[in-house]
């Protein structure tokens, strides 16, 4: 019994021993990787424990549109951490008169300061060279995050011909400052200079000469086009784009948020690049700066299937004349090179070949139409036609313009604002949630985030200060020096060709042209998205 005992008392020693063992074993495994995600955890965040971003946004945060219902939108940490994405709100809610008040902030902004220090002035070489050309009444206010949103995604050069309030002291001043930014005043001579273009002799753009109001606008649009070529090509800029400060280029597709990029892998034998259009979709009537408070919009025709668009053509319709409510065949851009000429506002062509286009599938224009309940107002003052049915023919080219002409000129305000509230502002929730999961709505916050940014890091105060520190002369005639170059009544390949010499080749050149011009097709207006009928059409044909 006793050598029993001992036995026992010598196994449960031996037992207890290795039990032991195994417990500092498990100790070790499970202490060791707690110590190591200390020690990562107080490398990380040495000299405090808040996080920095978490406390560069205020507990006051303006939340992206659209997110109030997302998990990443409505998650907020405590203690004066904020969601990654939302935006502080604006540091003061008085209105300023001054400028610099009105488009940034100071430096002591909450906001995390993304563009400060960035160098929008360099010289470096770039490729391709990208040019916006476009013709504006808006204010420094709309102009300034526009042109600059514009050359974050890689537009080096803007060519802006203005009048009305873009025209102003004020604002020009501040637009010539910014380097690769021309400003072409519409003066006396620039109106000479265009009544010689030889546009006037062709028969594309005939069918819109002599009209007032919209008509009027996409002539002069087509004549500064006309003009903008000849200066990029004297610029040596690679691709020319026409665009309103209403509209915005969404680079969707490439490898990067980058136009520049985009461009860049666009074949060497395509001519033309054609951007679908989505148009905005605002969700209350009370929007002020409608790049940095929108951010839902319709998808194009030709970027959704066939069944999706028209079967749910009437909801995303909601009793306007078309799916959207102004143009829906896009804008283009378009390599620069000899013997082009403006399309209409839309389109580029070339008066010796037809131009070899292609069309982006992800990439789009977005377009920030009737915005503001006060677009309705603002256009009604810019035409004098009589609010009737058939005089607003003569001068608007879309059907919805025409109704929302009428409704200004006719309506009380009450009636106007309820007559907005049906025809243009999403408020039927269901309705944008339904019309988001079928893929006709989306959301696109890259343009919202990249305009704050700039606007938080200071730069557009940072343009309006330096412009006043260091005032320029007015420059009322840029642009306008090579007056024959630009608009001679001879053409562009004759003017080319008599410079190389060679007497036969430019009369060959000439002939060509004449009968290019011949067979010339009517510019491309602004056209409205297919409809039903459209649809109808197709299938019989």
């Amino acid at each position: 019994m006793a050598g029993y005992r001992g036995a026992s008392s010598s196994s449960a020693a031996g037992g207890g021993g290795a039990a032991a063992f195994a417990t500092r074993v498990l100790l070790l495994l499970t202490l060791l990787p707690l110590a190591l995600a200390a020690f990562a955890f107080a490398l990380q965040w040495r000299g405090g424990m808040r996080d920095p971003t978490g406390a560069a946004w205020p507990a006051d945060t303006q939340r992206f549109p659209g997110m109030e219902n997302s998990p990443l939108g409505s998650s907020s940490s405590q203690g004066g951490g904020g969601s990654y994405f939302a935006v502080s709100s604006a540091s003061s809610s008085s209105a300023a008169a001054d400028c610099a008040e009105i488009l940034g902030r100071s430096a002591s902004s909450h906001g995390i300061s993304l563009y400060r220090g960035w160098s929008f002035d360099s010289d470096a070489a770039i490729t391709p060279k990208i040019c916006i050309t476009g013709s504006t009444s808006a204010s420094l206010h709309q102009i300034l995050p526009w042109l600059y949103y514009h050359k974050v995604i890689g537009v080096s050069h803007f060519i802006l011909f203005v009048e009305g309030e873009a025209a102003k002291p004020a604002v020009t001043s501040v637009l010539e400052s910014i380097r690769g930014v021309k400003i072409i005043f519409r003066t006396k001579e620039l109106k000479e200079q265009q009544d010689r273009s030889r546009i006037w002799n062709e028969t594309w753009l005939s069918g819109f000469f002599y009209k007032p109001c919209n008509y009027e606008l996409f002539v002069k649009q087509s004549l500064n086009m006309e003009m903008a070529i000849v200066m990029a090509r004297e610029a040596g800029m690679d691709w020319i784009i026409h665009l309103d400060t209403d509209e915005l280029i969404h680079p969707a597709g490439a490898r990067e948020y980058s136009l520049r990029r985009l461009l860049l892998d666009v074949p060497d034998n395509v001519d033309m690049v054609i951007f679908p259009n989505y148009e905005s979709s605002v969700e209350r009537d009370d929007i002020k700066d409608p790049f940095t408070e929108v951010s839902m919009f319709k998808k194009n025709y030709d970027h959704l299937p066939k069944d999706t668009y028209f079967g749910l053509y009437k909801e995303a319709t909601r009793g306007n004349p078309n799916y959207f409510l102004t143009y829906g065949n896009g804008k283009s851009a378009a390599r620069v090179q000899e013997h082009m000429r403006p399309n209409g506002a839309h389109r580029w062509h070339n008066y010796m070949k037809t131009p070899n286009e292609i069309k982006l599938e992800e990439a789009a224009i977005l377009h920030y139409t009737y915005t503001k309940f006060s677009d309705l107002t603002s256009r009604r003052d810019r035409c004098g036609c009589k609010p009737t049915k058939e005089d607003v023919k003569r001068c608007f080219i879309l059907e919805f313009d025409r109704l929302a002409f009428i409704i200004a000129s006719t309506a009380t305000e009450q009636e106007m604002r309820n007559w907005y509230h049906e025809h243009v502002v999403w408020t039927d929730k269901d309705t944008n949630l339904k019309l988001l999961r079928k893929g006709v709505l989306t959301r696109i916050y890259a343009p919202m985030a990249i305009i704050r940014g700039l606007r938080e890091s200071g730069i557009f105060t940072a343009a309006v200060t330096s412009a006043k520190a260091h005032p320029k002369a007015k420059l009322s005639s840029i642009g306008l020096e090579n007056k024959e170059s630009i608009h001679s009544n001879e053409t562009a390949a004759q003017s080319t060709t008599l410079k190389e010499g060679g007497n036969d080749n430019s009369q060959a050149t000439a002939r060509k042209i004449l009968e290019m011009i011949d067979a010339q097709e009517e510019a491309m207006p602004p056209m409205s998205p297919p409809g039903f009928l459209e649809l109808v059409e197709t299938a019989l044909s």
